[in-house]
């Protein structure tokens, strides 16, 4: 039997070793309307709280297109205060632990919205693998 105007989701899988970039596959149809996470290499080290400084490495993906948009891991990793990230950070990386990579995927409001960013198009849902390097 066919379901027209259907699209199961798939949800993108991420390579789960330790110290080398991440592999991310291409999701399917429709994007989660809300935030999604999951651990995928659980850590072992200090835990992320909303207050914490954190040094990462990060791969983004774009859903619309299944396309890296940008890698830290080309060069060094990133440092910022959590609360100056978008809303998908904040509320999707506290409990994190240091040594590990959690998978987010952020909807749109939670990301760049609609105006979009560089070379992130509007209402763009957002696919991160983000390796907890240091929590401060």
């Amino acid at each position: 039997m066919k379901m027209s105007g259907t699209s199961a989701t798939v949800l993108p899988v991420v390579s789960a070793v330790a110290g080398q970039a991440p592999t991310i596959s291409k999701p399917e149809g429709t994007p989660p309307a809300e935030l999604s996470f999951t651990d995928v290499i659980v850590g072992t080290g200090a835990e992320v709280l909303p207050s914490s400084t954190l040094t990462v490495h990060y791969t983004l993906m774009a859903w619309s297109t299944g396309k890296i948009i940008e890698s830290s891991w080309s060069g060094q990793p990133a440092t910022f205060p959590l609360a100056q990230v978008v809303e998908g950070w904040q509320k999707g990386l506290p409990g994190a632990k240091e040594g590990g990579r959690r998978l987010l995927i952020l909807p749109p409001s939670m990301g760049y919205g609609s105006a979009g960013a560089g070379p992130i198009g509007p209402d763009e849902t957002l696919i991160f693998a983000v390796d907890i390097i240091g929590v401060a």
